[in-house]
């Protein structure tokens, strides 16, 4: 287990470097940048060399890499670049409620997904084919549909036309209530696709335990049809469910940047944009930095999971 932590380290810091350094350079690929971006056409050329001086542009591109790297090994998010506001701030606020979106998103996914693939492979397994091939046609098509367009579908339909939801408004914390209907569309859109994708995986891993010598055992056994096929064979197809569940959380922060942007939630993803937008290189450098820690951290929890669900799983 130490010696597999220790891989696992070390193959993150290689992958945040990695990121880091290829984030760094391709940002300053894109032409423009954060003086530029403020000056529009109305500032002259000195006025806005000025300007690229006053935020540290002008410094020599390895200066400037090596400078971020210092900030990221000490800790330092440093400020932006548009606006002087400290990073970590920014992040504080923004965190909270991309966070909230994606658990909840994860929660409701589990809830719906793992019943019903469960269920299609029992379907299948009995031979009743035409509803199991409707439950899994319909999660393939609904796979298909992307996230921006099944968000302002939604969008349209809930908050434009029925008036269930809000379509924009203030998102705090402090009116849980407010806050939970303000963001169950974008939960409701980033949910449709995960559902889809582990239903498909859930009904594969179910399908093939129902096959197993020890489910016809317990089948002899008298046991119940429903404490065979969710104590038995859900249980022990739920290694890859488990992974699907960690990949998705990953999947869910590129959704998020999308739907939060639709629909105007002050999360991490709208943030990230805003920084994109400006050419901000250090709130954007430290969010996609952010996302790739997050990223590695997930998959080694995943990981560690395995082996708390089967202790035969080796490391």
């Amino acid at each position: 287990m130490l010696d597999y932590s220790l891989k696992k380290f070390a193959q993150l810091f290689v992958t945040v470097f990695g990121v880091v350094t290829l984030v760094f350079f391709t940002l300053r690929l894109i032409p423009g940048d954060a003086a530029s971006a403020m000056a529009g056409d109305t500032m002259s050329g000195e006025a806005l060399e000025l300007l690229r001086e006053q935020m540290g542009l002008n410094e020599p591109l390895g200066r400037q890499y090596l400078d971020y790297l210092h900030s990221l090994v000490t800790l330092d998010l440093g400020q932006t670049i548009t606006t002087r506001i400290p990073v970590a701030e920014l992040m504080a606020k923004a965190l909270p409620v991309t966070l909230t979106i994606a658990l909840l998103t994860i929660l409701l996914t589990v809830v719906i997904a793992i019943p019903l693939g469960t269920v299609a492979a029992y379907m299948a397994h009995k031979g009743r084919s035409r509803l199991d091939n409707l439950l899994t046609g319909f999660a393939m098509i609904v796979d298909l549909m992307p996230s921006f367009w099944t968000a302002l579908v939604f969008l349209l339909l809930f908050s434009l036309t029925l008036g269930w939801f809000p379509a924009s408004g203030a998102v705090t914390l402090d009116d849980p209530a407010a806050f939970l209907a303000r963001i169950a569309l974008p939960v409701l859109v980033l949910s449709v696709t995960q559902v889809a994708t582990m239903a498909r995986i859930t009904r594969t891993a179910v399908l093939e335990i129902l096959s197993e010598d020890y489910v016809r055992t317990a089948r002899a056994m008298g046991w119940s049809e429903f404490r065979v096929l969710f104590r038995h064979a859900l249980k022990n197809a739920a290694l890859p469910i488990v992974t699907v569940i960690g990949l998705s959380f990953g999947n869910l922060l590129n959704g998020t940047v999308i739907v939060e942007f639709i629909f105007t939630i002050p999360g991490i993803g709208n943030l990230l944009i805003t920084g994109i937008n400006s050419r901000d290189y250090q709130l954007v450098q430290t969010l996609i930095v952010f996302y790739a820690l997050l990223f590695v951290t997930i998959n080694f929890a995943t990981d560690l999971v395995y082996r708390a669900l089967d202790p035969r799983v080796s490391f």
